[in-house]
């Protein structure tokens, strides 16, 4: 391959497996030219260009989940969307698309196949996401990140499994070899245990008031916490006099210094998320986003099932429910073992190297 174009935005969920991709082609064929795909309104006008990536934005629009009139426009709009993106994949010589969600994804499934260009589909959602339901149409080249989706889902049926490419960072992590150098880099005590909190790439507002509201109790038990809260949430006030550090942050782009640091996670069910942790057997209690259609108590349950993690409901998450639930748990080192070990047999860690393999077999066929 001389040229892959790849597509996916608008949220962390879709451009962090895209850019984890990108650096593994990068890896093995450095002269491999790559292209992303975005919208200017999209996440990846923050992320993709620091990293190193030509990123060109193409005109995107939402699908329309009902009758009404950007139903009427639809077709116009999608036919302007998928004309500038040929002429993107035109220009740079594509020789394989490779879509990892959101709506840009559509004007390049169909710029592909009105091309005559190869194209593969990476899925990691049950029930899969309206731009790859769309894209599905127009190729049988599919990959899975979870083997659950196969059984749930009948059009994923012939998928193959590929895992979730993750970055390297993440994937070659040993958490307890770099555990000292990562407690230090947060300021914490090496000898006490850690709780790591975050959401999505936005945060979890249920989660940070709950934490908030269980501050005091977990310190007072000697547990030392690292909040992520979210750039785009309201300011949670942690209170100011506890005996042990919790540290709280916007964003954190170094999160297997996280990983690391921490004994047990607490975050949402994303695909992301749940690749991660299961990939760096980090024990973990999740709490779903309550809406859409519960695809993340789907992407949590299995892990949960394998015994590497926990599962709470958004509504019952509380102070009362931390204190009672939380604090036993990280007293207790012979139990979150167990779960460490549980999570890391379930996960995987060459998502990349499977999806690479993947597409090179397409792109050959």
């Amino acid at each position: 391959m001389r040229s892959v174009v790849l597509a996916g935005g608008g949220t962390g969920g879709h451009i962090y497996p895209l850019l984890a991709f990108a650096d593994c082609l990068r890896r093995h064929d450095p002269g491999v030219r790559i292209t992303c795909l975005g919208t200017p309104r999209g996440l990846e006008n923050d992320i993709i260009p620091p990293r190193g990536y030509d990123l060109r934005l193409v005109p995107a629009y939402q699908l329309p989940r009902s009758i009404n009139m950007n139903l009427v426009r639809t077709p116009d709009r999608m036919w302007r969307a998928s004309k500038a993106t040929r002429a993107v994949l035109d220009e740079v010589d594509a020789d394989v698309v490779v879509g990892f969600g959101g709506y840009v994804s559509v004007p390049a499934y169909l710029a592909a196949w009105r091309r005559h260009t190869p194209i593969v589909i990476h899925e990691v959602n049950v029930p899969v996401g309206v731009a790859n339901k769309m894209g599905m149409r127009f190729t049988e080249h599919v990959a899975a990140g979870f083997p659950h989706q196969l059984q749930q889902i009948p059009a994923l049926a012939n998928a193959r499994v590929t895992g979730v490419p993750l970055r390297e960072q993440i994937s070659r992590l040993d958490r307890f070899a770099l555990r000292a150098r990562a407690r230090a880099y947060f300021g914490l005590d090496p000898n006490l245990p850690v709780l790591f909190v975050f959401g999505a790439s936005q945060g979890a507002r249920s989660i940070n008031l709950a934490m908030a509201g269980a501050a005091k109790a977990l310190s007072s038990s000697g547990i030392q916490v690292i909040h992520i809260m979210g750039a785009r949430n309201e300011p949670v006030e942690i209170p100011s006099d506890l005996p042990v550090p919790y540290r709280t942050m916007t964003f954190l782009s170094e999160m297997e210094l996280g990983y690391a640091a921490a004994d047990l996670a607490l975050c949402r069910g994303g695909a992301m998320t749940c690749a991660e942790t299961a990939a760096v057997g980090m024990p973990a209690i999740y709490v779903p986003l309550p809406y859409g259609n519960g695809e993340q108590r789907r992407n949590a349950l299995p892990v949960v099932q394998a015994g590497g993690g926990v599962l709470v409901d958004d509504s019952e998450l509380s102070p009362a429910w931390i204190e009672r639930t939380v604090i036993p748990l990280m007293r207790d080192p012979g139990r979150l073992a167990a779960m460490s070990r549980a999570a890391a047999s379930y996960g995987r860690r060459d998502g990349d190297e499977a999806l690479r393999s993947y597409v090179y077999e397409v792109v050959g066929a």
